[in-house]
């Protein structure tokens, strides 16, 4: 991620003087190297820090050249996914305190992910227009909100209203918004996958957190730690993120702009683009229903008290951030992107069936390997071919439509779950991803032949 600014010279003409002899054109034009301090004052001016893509962005730790927005970035996402997880592994546990069953559980659940599916492509857009700085702002600030709400939650109303203020909640599609920007697009798919680490740690970090302080002090004070966590990240955002962190300009900067129907028609049609959001859904809807109802199934199916449930959450962060971290660099040299696609989808298959006849905990956590390593393939690969559809400047919008299909996803999910899990069982789960997982095997195979 080194930038090219290494050497900077500026040309200065020499004016003659009123009084000055001809003889001395040689003195016309002129190429002097300045002191570094005082190119790096000019440089202060002319930019103001409003631009990502220059010298001063760029820190060197032994032999490594690191970009400071870029490792200000992944320490955000950790942050953002340690309160994120904090306060997923305390809401069931309010919930059930505050008398709430397992259908209302996933009427919760659809509150916050059709507030998320409406703010995730605005935030993305709004990224686009306004730039990195104001978006991962309102992105904590919202979080922030939603998470000190919900230490103040004493009734099932006030519980509901803690999930309005994350429409705006996208700190992960912020970061990937940046790193997008920032990274050539021969690496972005590696790029991406590392922020994952970030994310996977916080995963990992979070649910432990989470779960001794609400054994120890209550659901409301690990909430509020999240809270606390999240004012840290809007200060960060402010002190370190540049305005804008685009290669190129945009020039649409209005509010209107946010909702041109127009504009998100040609997104969504754009070449490739359209396939690429449907498959999206197709790979994320099975695991989209488990997902929304895992906190219940560990807490009703296989009695796991909060701190173990944290432990069994840690468990899958250390195999997202294993995968996203380091196995999507690994596969990535050695087969291209249709092909990761092909086989994680191949891999879901069979993991799903496996899901279905899952009796206990060690088996859970065998099974959790390979479905992992497949849906974190494919969700990586997918969002760095989708950025690759539109040009530099929309690359936020579009992975603002990326998020909003896993809003949509999580809209109906938590329905769907709660009524799956009470009707036909915790082996549904299995056999739906194995249906839908095969028949998307199939048609990627047919699709991407040879």
């Amino acid at each position: 991620m080194a930038d090219n600014y290494g050497t900077y010279q500026i040309k200065t003409r020499s004016r003659k003087s009123m009084g000055e002899k001809q003889g001395s054109q040689n003195d016309d034009q002129s190429e002097v190297k300045t002191d570094p301090t005082v190119m790096n004052a000019l440089q202060d001016i002319k930019c103001g820090e409003t631009q990502v893509h220059d010298y001063k962005h760029n820190i060197r730790v032994f032999k490594w050249s690191l970009h400071k927005v870029i490792i200000i970035t992944h320490f955000n996402i950790f942050l953002y996914s340690t309160c994120f997880w904090i306060q997923i592994g305390t809401l069931p546990y309010l919930s059930k305190k505050l008398g709430v069953n397992a259908v209302w559980y996933g009427y919760l659940q659809t509150t916050f992910a059709v507030v998320q599916l409406a703010g995730g492509p605005l935030f993305g857009r709004f990224g686009d227009i306004f730039g990195s700085r104001a978006a991962m702002t309102l992105a904590f600030v919202s979080a922030a909100l939603s998470y000190l709400l919900l230490s103040m939650s004493s009734s099932v109303s006030l519980l509901f209203l803690s999930r309005l203020p994350s429409v705006f909640m996208h700190a992960m599609q912020g970061g990937q918004m940046i790193v997008t920007d920032i990274c050539d697009s021969g690496k972005r798919a590696d790029a991406l996958g590392k922020l994952g680490i970030s994310y996977g740690v916080g995963m990992i970090i979070g649910p432990a957190i989470g779960g001794i302080i609400t054994t120890n002090f209550g659901e409301a004070t690990a909430a509020f730690v999240a809270f606390l966590g999240s004012v840290l990240s809007i200060l960060l955002v402010l002190m370190f993120v540049p305005h804008q962190t685009k290669k190129t300009q945009v020039h649409e900067k209005s509010s209107s702009a946010l909702l041109d129907l127009k504009k998100w028609r040609e997104l969504i049609m754009a070449p490739g683009a359209l396939f690429l959001l449907l498959l999206k859904m197709a790979t994320g809807t099975p695991i989209g229903i488990f997902q929304s109802m895992f906190q219940v199934i560990a807490l009703e199916i296989f009695s796991l008290p909060a701190d173990q449930n944290g432990y069994l959450m840690s468990y899958i962060g250390v195999l997202t951030m294993v995968v996203q971290g380091l196995g999507v660099g690994i596969l990535l040299k050695q087969m291209s992107e249709n092909s990761i696609m092909k086989w994680s989808s191949f891999v879901l298959v069979w993991a799903y069936l496996a899901l279905a006849g899952v009796g206990t905990i060690p088996q859970l956590c065998i099974v959790l390997a390979p479905l992992t390593v497949g849906l974190a393939s494919t969700n990586i690969v997918v969002s760095s071919a989708l950025t690759r559809t539109v040009d530099d400047k929309d690359t936020g919008s579009m992975l603002g439509l990326n998020m909003a299909s896993n809003s949509l996803i999580r809209t109906v999910s938590p329905t769907v779950g709660g009524i799956m899990l009470q009707s036909l069982g915790f082996s549904s789960f299995g056999f739906l991803g194995f249906i839908s997982s095969g028949i998307v095997t199939v048609l990627l195979f047919m699709k991407f032949r040879g």
